[in-house]
């Protein structure tokens, strides 16, 4: 985990320059929400993600890219708008979603993927 870094609304931040150990190379699959500290509905995911990261720990990594700081990341995965979700499994992205959501719906969603 990095530590001394966290993300715009509370949870684990990654950086540019992490990305790749922290999401790329985790065991398990993670979710990363791609956020910026000016956007509401991301700010509105916060307590969603602080959920999900402590029900779903053992099977998912959850961690939030701020756009603004991280521009590299952003545009490798073509990231536009926020929130935007993508999950990574072995290094690679697996799914992705765009906008809020409730947990109950966002677990549905990451069913098939964790």
């Amino acid at each position: 985990m990095v530590t001394g870094v966290t993300g715009v609304t509370g949870a684990t931040g990654v950086t540019d320059a992490d990305f790749e150990t922290e999401v790329l190379g985790a065991e398990l699959p993670v979710l990363v929400e791609f956020t910026a500290g000016w956007c509401p509905p991301c700010r509105q995911m916060g307590p969603v993600l602080k959920a999900l990261a402590a029900e779903e720990g053992d099977r998912l990594k959850v961690v939030q890219l701020d756009v603004d700081s991280n521009p590299a990341t952003t545009n490798t995965y073509k990231v536009l708008s926020m929130p935007t979700f993508m999950v990574f499994r072995g290094g690679e992205p697996v799914k992705a979603m765009v906008g809020a959501r409730a947990k109950r719906k966002l677990l549905e969603e990451l069913a098939d993927v964790i």
